[in-house]
């Protein structure tokens, strides 16, 4: 098992399992071997501020558990709830291969994949809204 693979810029900082790690001045790659950790890249963060939008909330509420501020099992219901009411407004195909990908990682405890899931959705948030204005 290889494990997951991160490519880090210089001076690129990763959240993993509650901790902050900052790589050196050269580019690197990190083999993380734990099946169940943590991993969050701070430039994709998205921060308290900036979660005004509904996608963006459950991104950031996904980030809390990935950066061991709320544990899994606190707010597994929250989060699909949160997801399902996200299901009511993308009603594409390709939104709701996304929502469905995000709910069955959140059932299955996989919080990075839920996150990349729902991160897909921003772009599509952003039209929408701008549509809206």
């Amino acid at each position: 098992m290889s494990g997951l693979i991160l490519k880090l810029g210089p001076k690129e900082r990763i959240l993993i399992n509650g901790a902050v790690i900052e790589n050196g001045d050269r580019r690197s790659r990190l083999a993380i071997m734990t099946p169940d950790a943590n991993i969050l890249r701070l430039r994709d963060a998205i921060h308290p501020e900036d979660a005004k939008t509904p996608v963006r909330r459950v991104c950031y509420a996904v980030q809390l558990v990935l950066s061991g501020d709320v544990t899994a099992e606190d707010s597994k219901h929250a989060l699909l709830r949160n997801v399902e009411e996200l299901s009511q407004v993308f009603v594409d195909d390709d939104s709701r291969q996304l929502i469905d990908a995000a709910s069955g990682a959140l059932t299955r405890g996989d919080h990075y994949h839920c996150l990349k899931s729902l991160r897909s959705l921003l772009p599509r948030e952003e039209r929408l809204l701008a549509v809206r204005n």
